[in-house]
């Protein structure tokens, strides 16, 4: 390979990071200035439609308790809203939790599953019967996903499913804010990525209503534009959005749609379910290549942007310290000083960042670098998950605060 291929490689692969992570949320800001968010939203005196909460839990005996007293506090028209919860083989204290509480309230159906399989089938499974309740009615509820950990503020119901008297729109998250945040761990990191996402994603729907996918922890869509995912895919949320764009239904953000949960702060905790996550990242990519190839439509141009890119960017890093490790050998002054700063910092940044937090230092921006190697390896080790094979999609909690 020539020098000026070299360069090319290492400039478009630079190019393409310096586009995901700053020019495109630059350029999404830009044009959501002066947007309005959906003003086509149902008010107090209308006809409000049937919501059915669904959730998936297992061995969540630490938070269950917490989460079923928000889930009995969610107001709603009475009679219009039904909560289906699937325990998946638990076999800790999560069923003596939720069983007698589902037997005094009728409007909440509890399956105490015997087969571990995976948060993606039991959504399926509740899914099902959550239609089964409507569909003799002719009714096209709308469906509330949620997660164990995640514990929404009373009026969350109203500020999401405020929004579906818009034809268009198929589907809404909530605003979830992150507790526990704790110098010594990676929390203040991950919340201050977390953070930017959300901003982004809703800059996103202010623009064209292509969110790039809810975060899973509680989001609404309406029931016609919910599909099965596949037995073994891990990124459950992302998958059933793309497919309710494939039927031509929008998505979007409600910031007022407040949710709360415990952020990590383990870096190993984080690691784990960012591998985990990136295996289905890579299952979404490989799905939906029409969706983000070629880059010509709102659509695809959203999802290559600030999905595809991104999940892509450790080759990008690795192209970029090859292509200067090989500049810098054929005597380059500028490629050897680059790749020596390349080198330094993959090397130098997690030590520094571990001897600073034993000494009790706590430098955010070190850590944010620390965070954005570790996730870019965590990116790479999914990619190889991927590529092995993903055989199963159950799950273990993740620790938090």
């Amino acid at each position: 390979m020539g020098q000026w291929a070299l360069h090319i490689m290492v400039g478009l692969s630079a190019l393409a990071l310096l586009h995901t992570y700053l020019i495109y949320p630059s350029l999404m800001r830009w044009l959501a200035r002066g947007k309005s968010p959906n003003q086509d939203v149902y008010h107090p005196e209308s006809n409000w439609p049937q919501v059915a909460v669904i959730m998936s839990a297992y061995n969540e005996e630490a938070v269950i308790e917490e989460k079923m007293a928000h889930l009995l506090d969610l107001r709603y028209p009475e009679g219009r809203l039904s909560i289906f919860i699937g325990s998946d083989c638990s076999d800790d204290r999560t069923n003596d939790i939720i069983a007698p509480i589902a037997a005094e309230k009728k409007h909440i159906h509890f399956f105490p599953f015997q087969q571990r399989r995976g948060k993606p089938e039991v959504i399926n499974e509740l899914a099902g019967y959550a239609r089964q309740q409507f569909v003799s009615d002719g009714i096209d509820p709308i469906f509330v996903v949620t997660d164990a950990s995640v514990m929404p503020a009373p009026e969350v119901l109203f500020k999401l499913v405020q929004h579906f008297q818009n034809p268009e729109i198929g589907l809404v998250d909530a605003h979830i804010l992150h507790t526990g945040m704790q110098q010594q761990g990676i929390s203040e990191a991950e919340n201050t990525y977390i953070s930017g996402e959300v901003r982004l994603k809703h800059y996103e729907g202010l623009v064209w209503g292509r969110m790039m996918g809810p975060f899973g922890g509680f989001y609404a869509i309406r029931a016609r534009y919910f599909s099965r995912v596949p037995p073994t895919y891990l990124v459950d949320d992302f998958y059933i959005t793309m497919r309710m764009f494939e039927q031509g239904g929008l998505a979007i953000n409600e910031l007022d749609a407040i949710c709360y949960e415990a952020v990590s702060h383990e870096i190993q905790e984080e690691y784990r379910r960012k591998a985990r996550i990136s295996a289905g990242n890579f299952q979404n990519l490989t799905t939906f290549p029409h969706l983000w190839w070629p880059p010509v439509n709102p659509l695809q141009f959203a999802f290559f942007s600030h999905k595809a890119l991104r999940w892509l960017g450790p080759f990008f890093l690795l192209l970029i310290l090859a292509g200067s490790a090989v500049l810098a050998a054929l005597g380059n002054l500028f490629w050897q000083w680059l790749f020596a700063v390349l080198t330094g910092g993959i090397i130098l940044v997690p030590v520094l960042d571990q001897l600073l937090r034993k000494a009790g230092l706590h430098w955010l921006p070190l850590r944010g670098a620390h965070y954005f190697l570790a996730m870019n390896l965590a990116l790479l080790t999914g990619f190889f998950k991927f590529i092995k094979g993903v055989r199963s999609n159950v799950w273990q909690p993740t620790k938090r605060n």
